[in-house]
């Protein structure tokens, strides 16, 4: 157990609900900031050293969070935006506790490890408790869109770090996360000629058509024993039936396990760019946004560290490789060892089930913690 006294699982569901109750869609950066705003006045009254990063292009603030000591800190970071347009709460998602689950937008994905970071800091603060390094805490504000304006922040707070922590969510049976794909994403679009589709059917080049055949081509890059997958969606195109398709387009999304499969992917799909010489004309906008988070051997080792910790806090903890991407690409991409997914368990991330099992929150907060206050 932690130094740190964390509290009843049951004391921390009642907090965590009102960030839940706090709706935070990536989209809306006053409702994040509002979030934000909590936790830096709670995070203030205990005497963290604050620096909070202005959003732009749309997107909330970013917090950091810093505790005293010397040397290189471990890293915990969370991000507060969700997937849930506001008024989710009121309509399909209401908070509810249903035995062993507690439901709300966002509560699985993070704002239940989110928590865990933040509930960490600040009682270690509050309590006064000795780490054997400074931390850095940073709470986020895009991350379900590809953490566009947070990466920075991110990166700068990791380089020459000990460690990075990373709460999102646990897998199933309550694993941890030692490596992510690589994800990228592009966006295509196809420029044809329009014609009658009766009269002048012959004159026109359909870019729709021109479309279906690259999507094609792009669905055949997948290879699952490589690890590489490819999908494309949504897709656009024509104005109407009678009409032959001067536009079209679509997005795509790529997931590869090394990063040599993802400079051939952009290689291949960038290749797709350009003017056939019969009317069509493609251009592809987009590459790898999170680079791999491949387990190393200190990444092997900080996993042991927390499956020890874990077993004293009365659970087992798993690992797995998994397929998407988090914050801690990011960080194991310049060299930190990184451990992810030491969120809450549960389940329905994106989904309209989403859930945690609220009566783990203590152990796997505890877990956290004694990381975040071990750690040498």
């Amino acid at each position: 157990m932690p130094q740190t006294q964390i509290g009843s699982s049951e004391r921390l569901l009642q907090e965590l609900r009102t960030w839940v109750e706090h709706e935070t869609p990536t989209t809306d950066p006053v409702a994040v900031n509002g979030l934000i705003d909590k936790a830096q006045a709670e995070l203030a009254a205990v005497g963290a050293a604050l620096e909070r990063i202005p959003g732009r292009d749309g997107y909330g603030d970013t917090l950091v969070a810093r505790t005293p000591g010397e040397g290189a800190p471990v890293v915990v970071a969370g991000h507060l935006d969700t997937v849930w347009d506001h008024g989710t709460l009121a309509t399909s998602m209401p908070w509810k506790v249903d035995g062993a689950k507690a439901h709300g937008p966002g509560i699985y994905d993070m704002k239940a490890g989110s928590f865990f970071a933040f509930h960490s800091v600040r009682e270690i603060l509050r309590q006064k408790v000795r780490t054997k390094r400074p931390i850095i805490l940073l709470l986020t504000p895009d991350e379900e869109v590809g953490s566009p304006t947070s990466r920075a922040p991110i990166e700068r707070a990791a380089a020459g770090a000990r460690a990075v922590l990373i709460p999102e969510p646990a897998g199933a049976g309550g694993a941890c996360v030692t490596a992510r794909k690589g994800v990228g994403r592009f966006v295509m679009k196809v420029h044809g000629v329009s014609a009658h589709a009766g009269g002048n059917w012959q004159d026109g080049r359909s870019a729709v058509v021109a479309l279906a055949r690259k999507i094609l081509e792009i669905h055949a890059l997948t290879d699952l024993p490589g690890g590489t997958t490819t999908n494309v969606a949504p897709i656009w195109g024509g104005t109407r039936p009678n009409v032959v398709p001067p536009e079209a387009g679509c997005e795509i999304d790529f997931r590869v396990a090394d990063i040599p499969a993802g400079e051939r992917i952009e290689r291949l799909i960038h290749a797709m760019a350009g003017d056939d010489g019969n009317g069509i004309r493609i251009e592809v906008e987009g590459g790898m946004n999170r680079p791999p988070m491949v387990e190393t051997p200190d990444i092997t080792a900080l996993y042991d560290m927390a499956r020890g910790i874990a077993a004293r806090n009365g659970y087992d903890l798993p690992k797995q490789h998994r397929g998407g991407g988090s914050d801690g690409n990011f960080t194991a991409a310049i060299g930190v060892p990184t451990l992810d997914g030491l969120g809450c368990t549960g389940a329905g991330a994106h989904a309209p089930f989403e859930h945690i099992l609220w009566q783990d929150l203590a152990p796997r907060c505890a877990t956290l913690c004694e990381l975040l206050e071990t750690i040498e």
